[in-house]
This record gives structure tokens, C-alpha cells and sequence, in this order.
């Protein structure tokens, strides 16, 4: 007998079923169905090793030698040496203090500040609302570096247009970025002032989403505004203040770092000074390449427990509508 032609939709995959005599055989089908998953997440996982996990074991690795980073010199072996040192400079106790510092002053203006402006403002609209939006938002939108030469501008102990306001009112001009009890907090509101606006946003949407029948049956059965909030509007805004306390303790301090380079170089007396400055000080200012990714390991081995703990708070601590 002769075969009868072939179908010209034969190849087709909506041909292939079970009955079909073109269908492909079990052990093929299993097979695609396996790797086709893999086959689309390869480039992002090629991306994640290649740029994350390799730099990470590269800088563990590094972090049990002393090496001046220049191609002639042999990087030396030396264990622990370098994680037992560190931990004992003062340098680094005053980083991590900083670095505390940092998160506990940041909070307010990433978290408290934004979730009220985001509820008292909530009943805004039309050109209002988008120009409030549009105002809050401007900071996010401008380049860090070019915000940090702004507020040089600004806080100028001699020129600048914020002690030029404070000395109308007869008072004393303040070194902002030079007198060591204040630089530190001065870094705080630069960062913060960047975050406020991305910190609002993300509550006005998350508070628009909020089911209005909650605050109007609250309503109805006598409830006053500020009951409102605190019953309904806050546990229901939980997870995103949740979410950005702990972005804000993962990445506040790593955050100011452009403006502690651009500013005040971790002066003055080293008062502004973070683990993450003091990271890029060793690495590429006294070319300590050991000591950068030892100081990089502990950073990363004390927020990763931090980060943990976050996550279990998120979980145990927040209130999901429905």
C-alpha cells in the first residue's frame, strides 16, 4: 500500500493531541514540559549569577587575603586576620553606630511623614491632587548627585540661602555639613527628603485601593475620622508600611551614600561615616582590597539576618483586606 499524502497542518501543535498519529510521544512531551520553564528563566538566572552570587564568592574568597589591588602584588593569605582586625578598629564601631544612626532617622521621613500625608490627603481631587503629587514626587525624579550639589548650595555656611534666611532672623549661621553634631543628621533629611516622595505614592495607592464600604459602614455606625484610620486605614495599609520600614532599614544607609561622598567625605572627625562608605573607603582609597570585602561580608551577613527577621514580622504582623 501507498501512503496517502501527507496533511500540510500535520506539524501543527493543535494537531498533535493524544489520538493523533503525529502527536510527539509521551517521553518527548515530558521532557519539553521540564525544561521549557528553565529554558525561559536562563537568561535571568545567567544575570543573577554573573552579576550577584559570582561577585559574592569572589569577595568572600577575597576576604581571607590582604592584597593592594595592583596587579603586580601577589594577594597574601592570612585567615581570619582581616575579620578579627576589623572588628576591633574604632573606625568601624563608629560605622556601625552611624549606620544605626542613619535607619533611626530615616524612618520617619520614609515611613511616619508619608503614610500621614498620604491619609490627610487622601480626599484631594482633580488639579489638586495631581499637582500635589507632581510637588512631592520632584525630589525622587532628580539625580542623586545633582540633589547633593543643590543642598551644598543651599546649607553654605557662608553664602547659602538657609543660613542667609537664619541670619535675617538675627541668629548665628550653622555649619551644616561641618559641625559634627549636626552633618550626620543633616544627611538624614537630604536622604529622606529623596524618599518622601516615592514613600507617598506607593501609600496614596495602596490607601486608594482600601474597599470604601469599610469606612462607610464605620461611618454609619458612628465612627469619628480618626477612628476611621486607626481600625480601618492603618491595619489595611500594614503591609506596604511594612514593606518600606524594611527597605528603609535594608537600604537607608546604603542610600546615603552618594551624599556622605559628595558632602562631607565622612567628616567631619568621621562623624558621618557608614559601613558602606567605609567599605569604598578601603576598597578605593587605601586600596585595602582584604578589608573592603571583609567589612562587605559582615555588612552582608548582619542585614541577611536583619532582612529575615523583617520577613517574619511582615508575615506575623500583617493585615490583608479579605
Amino acid at each position: 500500500t501507498i501512503p496517502g499524502p501527507r496533511h500540510p497542518f500535520a506539524e501543527h501543535p493543535m494537531v498533535q493531541t493524544l489520538d493523533s498519529p503525529f502527536a510527539l510521544p509521551a517521553r518527548v512531551r515530558s521532557r519539553r514540559v521540564l525544561w521549557q520553564p528553565w529554558a525561559y528563566l536562563a537568561p535571568t538566572l545567567a544575570t543573577l549569577v554573573v552579576w550577584i552570587y559570582w561577585p559574592l564568592i569572589e569577595a568572600a574568597y577575597l576576604s581571607f587575603f590582604q592584597w593592594n589591588m595592583l596587579p603586580t602584588a601577589t594577594p597574601r593569605y592570612v585567615g581570619v586576620e582581616n575579620y578579627a582586625n576589623l572588628l576591633t578598629l574604632p573606625e568601624m564601631g563608629r560605622a556601625m553606630r552611624n549606620t544605626v544612626l542613619y535607619i533611626l532617622g530615616l524612618l520617619p521621613l520614609s515611613v511616619v511623614l508619608p503614610t500621614a500625608v498620604a491619609i490627610l490627603t487622601q480626599d484631594l481631587s482633580g488639579p489638586i491632587r495631581s499637582l500635589y503629587r507632581s510637588l512631592i514626587f520632584i525630589p525622587m525624579i532628580i539625580a542623586p548627585i545633582v540633589a547633593a550639589v543643590l543642598w551644598r548650595w543651599l546649607l553654605n555656611e557662608d553664602h547659602g540661602l538657609v543660613n542667609a534666611g537664619i541670619e535675617v532672623l538675627g541668629l548665628t549661621p550653622v555649619g551644616f555639613l561641618k559641625d559634627p553634631s549636626i552633618a550626620l543628621w543633616t544627611l538624614v533629611w537630604i536622604t529622606g527628603w529623596k524618599l518622601i516622595g516615592f514613600a507617598t505614592l506607593l501609600l496614596s495607592a495602596a490607601n486608594g485601593t482600601i474597599d470604601p464600604g469599610y469606612v462607610e459602614a464605620a461611618r454609619m455606625d458612628g465612627a469619628s475620622r480618626w477612628q476611621v484610620i486607626r481600625d480601618i486605614r492603618l491595619p489595611l495599609l500594614s503591609p506596604t508600611i511594612l514593606l518600606l520600614t524594611m527597605m528603609t532599614v535594608l537600604f537607608g544607609a546604603q542610600w546615603s551614600f552618594v551624599y556622605i561622598n559628595a558632602l562631607t567625605g565622612g567628616g567631619p572627625l568621621q562623624s558621618t561615616t557608614n559601613v558602606f562608605y567605609l567599605m569604598w573607603d578601603y576598597g578605593f582609597q587605601s586600596y585595602s582590597a582584604g578589608w573592603s570585602a571583609t567589612a562587605g561580608m559582615l555588612t552582608f551577613a548582619g542585614f541577611g539576618v536583619i532582612a529575615m527577621l523583617c520577613l517574619r514580622l511582615m508575615k506575623r504582623f500583617a493585615v490583608h483586606e479579605g
